[in-house]
């Protein structure tokens, strides 16, 4: 007979693992199943309301001027060896600066940084990626090809093809969690690291399985789950969802921040309605729960976190939490009128809290 606080025997423990795996992924997909729901209920009313409007699409064939402005760097592209891909990149500023990397979230591509590269050229060499999957960088038809560990290695292999060996790293939402992984897996290439509107990822994954009120804001990486009908919901409308997550109430940019402009917009729906566009960057999100659960790794160069309070898909207080895994000096500033697009939404103050955090001399938290 057992004594009471044992350890259990090899087949109980294998039970037990089991069981909580069995538990985890009827989680993940019965929720996917109810965020599909939802969702294909939302499609019907439109169908219902606007049937003539529902699967109207408008053609874009041609990219509208902003996205060749030249204030906002170079267009460039470079491929990756061991994988073969091919990324493409804006830069500017002068190639042998100290190098600014910039990894933006979802639903986005490098455009989301052109604040940024025009504010940072004069110090730094900036470089605003398309990560795989994304806009004019390559995407590899299956969804194996957008594990984490895939995307992590992209970041390596990219600075040294750059020919470079360390970089200041910056990273949004999305880019923000590979930023972090960057960081932990490779902190000689970083030697300061930037990180907008996402928390440490053993953080978020924590939080996310304690509070429901997270998990539902966070419904968007279940529905993702599902083949083709993601992309789908996508496109109704022309858009319609892509143009609300930047301007509506709920979740764009507030009245006192720096709305997007009619071409602004009109540059995402152009980046996103090409054929195909979508599925790469769902794909990253198709691999995130077999990557569960995440070490808990720590971060040992200098960090800044910044973060919009009025963020609708992230509880700010992750964002005090991720403060035990930094063993660095560590910076947290939350903006109380800010949405999730911060570093578009507030590109004044971010940039100003950036240089702040880049000019100081900062020292190894004992």
């Amino acid at each position: 007979m057992a004594r009471p606080g044992a350890a259990c025997p090899p087949p109980a423990r294998r039970l037990l693992a089991a069981a909580r795996a069995l538990l985890f992924w009827a989680l993940v997909y019965g929720y996917c199943g109810l965020c599909a729901c939802i969702a294909g209920l939302r499609l019907l009313w439109s169908i219902g309301r606007r049937p003539g409007e529902t699967f109207r699409r408008a053609v874009r064939e041609n990219p509208p001027a902003c996205l060749n402005d030249p204030s906002l760097g170079t267009h460039c592209y470079v491929r990756i060896k061991d994988s073969g891909l091919r990324f493409h990149y804006v830069a500017a500023g002068e190639r042998g600066k100290p190098l600014m990397l910039l990894l933006h979230g979802f639903p986005e591509f490098w455009y989301s940084w052109r604040h940024q590269l025009r504010e940072f050229k004069s110090e730094y060499r900036v470089v605003a990626l398309d990560l795989r999957g994304y806009g004019e960088t390559d995407a590899p038809s299956h969804k194996e090809n957008y594990k984490l560990d895939c995307l992590i290695t992209d970041i390596k292999d990219i600075l040294e093809s750059l020919g470079y060996n360390k970089c200041v790293l910056i990273g949004h939402d999305w880019g923000g969690m590979i930023a972090w992984l960057v960081a932990i897996c490779y902190p000689e290439m970083v030697t300061k690291l930037i990180v907008v509107n996402f928390p440490h990822p053993s953080v978020f994954t924590e939080y996310i399985l304690r509070h429901p009120s997270q998990l539902i804001k966070s419904a968007y990486y279940f529905f993702f789950q599902m083949p083709w009908f993601p992309e789908f919901m996508f496109t109704v409308n022309d858009f319609k969802v892509l143009k609300s997550l930047f301007t509506s109430q709920a979740t764009g940019i507030g009245r006192k921040g720096c709305r997007l402009t009619a071409e602004d917009i009109e540059a995402y729906l152009y980046v996103f309605s090409q054929p195909g566009a979508l599925t790469g960057p769902i794909n990253h999100y198709r691999n995130i729960f077999s990557c569960l659960p995440l070490q808990h790794h720590e971060v040992t160069m200098p960090t800044l976190l910044l973060w919009g309070e009025r963020d609708a898909f992230m509880e700010v207080d992750m964002a005090e939490i991720t403060r035990i895994y930094v063993k660095n000096h560590f910076r947290l500033t939350i903006l109380s009128e800010a949405s999730h697009w911060l570093q578009q939404d507030q590109p004044d103050i971010v940039n100003k809290l950036i240089w702040t955090f880049l000019k100081e001399e900062t020292r190894k938290r004992e």
